[in-house]
């Protein structure tokens, strides 16, 4: 990745998904008054951009699977547009938005594949409030092309049901997790398994990215520390904000059948909104 202009970048990002109705989050780092906290997760697979804002290029060959390191930035207003690599800027990009950027947000803004497999941008606010004593914070972020899935965790179901482009979170006993994603209402894995190691008082955020369809389902993981709990001091209280983002990426492990499974159902769903 070649970074021209890396806190503008994020701030581009950022600004793109946060615009699309991003909450202010709880426990926001401690940071002046008119800046923000935003990570990008580069989810599409198969698109290496460059990333316009405001007509600069601020990111040259920006890959699937990157996560960046969370950056502090200007709020403000940002005209987005992200490109094949080296078809910009006069080209037709493959993302484009004029947003702003609120004050205060910490989130992370992911460009990724809708259920359909069109290319869009997302914000998810980062809950950074405190984590119980011997808790961690497990979220999940659906971003593949892909149905509905179940999340377990020990072969227990923790979250149902969860569709693109949607999160579940839930604090969860700290230790090693062994983790997969399966087809909603199955035993069909789609994604995994893997092992998680969820530190006590870390949020740990894991994204299922992808295709189904072109089989190439992986997950992304990304770590907020500096989340635990203090004797006497309130679980959902403000902490002083810590963000490492994993640079672990485990790709799809699973089973012919199961990612087999994932791309007949979305084909499946395709054709049912055709004949609508």
């Amino acid at each position: 990745m070649n970074s021209r202009t890396p806190a503008a970048v994020i701030a581009s990002l950022g600004a793109c998904a946060l615009a699309l109705g991003a909450a202010a989050p709880v426990g926001a780092a401690e940071q002046s008054a008119d800046q923000a906290m935003v990570s990008v997760f580069h989810g599409v697979p198969g698109l290496t951009a460059d990333v316009y804002a405001n007509g600069d290029e601020l990111l040259g060959d920006f890959k699937p699977g990157t996560l960046t390191e969370p950056q502090s930035l200007a709020a403000g207003s940002y005209d987005l547009k992200v490109f094949k690599a080296g078809e910009g800027p006069d080209g037709t990009p493959a993302i484009q938005k004029t947003i702003d950027v609120p004050a205060g947000a910490n989130a992370t803004v992911v460009a990724h594949l809708s259920a359909d497999g069109t290319p869009e941008l997302d914000a998810f606010v980062n809950n950074v409030s405190k984590v119980p004593p011997e808790k961690a914070r497990l979220t999940v972020r659906h971003v593949a092309a892909a149905p509905a899935v179940d999340v377990r965790a020990g072969g227990t179901p923790l979250f149902n049901g969860l569709v693109n482009p949607r999160e579940a979170t839930a604090d969860v006993d700290a230790g090693t997790v062994s983790t997969d994603v399966v087809l909603a209402g199955t035993d069909t894995v789609a994604i995994g398994p893997a092992d998680l190691e969820l530190a006590e008082g870390t949020g740990n955020v894991v994204y299922a990215w992808g295709s189904a369809a072109d089989k190439n389902l992986a997950l992304k993981v990304q770590s907020l520390d500096g989340m635990q709990s203090t004797p006497g001091a309130a679980a959902d209280s403000p902490s002083a904000m810590g963000v490492t983002n994993s640079s672990d990426s485990w790709l799809v492990g699973s089973a012919a059948a199961g990612v087999a499974a994932v791309a007949g159902a979305l084909v499946l769903s395709r054709r049912a909104r055709e004949r609508v």
